[in-house]
């Protein structure tokens, strides 16, 4: 496998990403769900064109024709070659394999090669907000059975230690070799100690999906003066008001 041809993989795998991704913008958990979906669905189409722009500039575009007319020669892992039908489907990838991706990205932006040094930076900054989001829902708690083949793909997908991707960085290509990019994606660069922790964050809600909330949400401190609105829709709908002492309250979300 040359440089391209892991270019390729690598967009062909965030093309199949965000689609999957934009298939529960509608469907996810939580409204906020619904629109991280969304946004993650789009950086990562957005994504993969930058990287199949790449591939021109490399020397050699191992893309055919057959392309065109055959779903089976996408490079893509076997993980989204169905529509997952379970959010923890959707967790595993967000939090392992997209994960997993950034690394890649991040080894090819400290290789050697100009062209992936530049176009390829700011996807680093972007796929920050991914890896905070699948944490944040591996935590929730999600089956481990996604979680089990998230990890073996990304794993195979690094490759051998004596491969071709170990070969691209003894070149200087890639920064990291298959060992150092499954440390790095178990590390999650927040010191996640290994698999197994990420496993055990992975156990518990097996029994049902979680509840999907459409009620309004007030989590944006950021906001100018967000800490202010929060509390007051908190008084406003504090079931121990009387509706007069709402009706009193409604001033302070003026």
């Amino acid at each position: 496998m040359s440089l391209p041809d892991l270019v390729l993989s690598l967009a062909d795998n965030k093309q199949m990403l965000g689609l999957r991704y934009a298939e529960w913008a509608t469907r996810a958990p939580s409204l906020e769900a619904d629109i991280a979906a969304a946004a993650m669905g789009l950086d990562d189409l957005g994504h993969s064109r930058v990287l199949y722009g790449c591939l021109e500039p490399l020397g050699a575009d191992p893309r055919g024709t057959e392309r065109e007319s055959d779903a089976a020669s996408l490079r893509n892992l076997p993980y989204f070659d169905e529509p997952w039908t379970e959010w923890s489907q959707f967790v595993a990838a967000n939090a392992i394999l997209d994960t997993a991706f950034t690394v890649m990205i991040e080894a090819c932006v400290t290789g050697s090669v100009e062209v992936l040094q530049h176009r390829l930076r700011k996807m680093l900054m972007e796929e920050r907000y991914h890896f905070l989001h699948g944490r944040s829902w591996l935590r929730s708690g999600i089956e481990t059975g996604p979680l089990n083949r998230a990890w073996q793909e990304a794993i195979e997908w690094f490759g051998p230690p004596d491969g071709d991707t170990a070969r691209l960085h003894r070149e200087g290509k890639l920064s990291m070799g298959p060992a150092e990019l499954t440390s790095r994606r178990a590390d999650g660069n927040e010191g996640t100690a290994n698999r197994s922790r990420l496993e055990a964050m992975g156990r518990g809600t097996q029994a049902r999906p979680p509840r999907r909330d459409r009620r309004p949400h007030f989590r944006h401190a950021a906001w100018p003066g967000g800490e202010e609105v929060r509390a007051a829709h908190r008084r406003e709908t504090s079931r121990d008001l009387t509706p007069a002492a709402r009706t009193a309250r409604r001033g302070t979300l003026r």
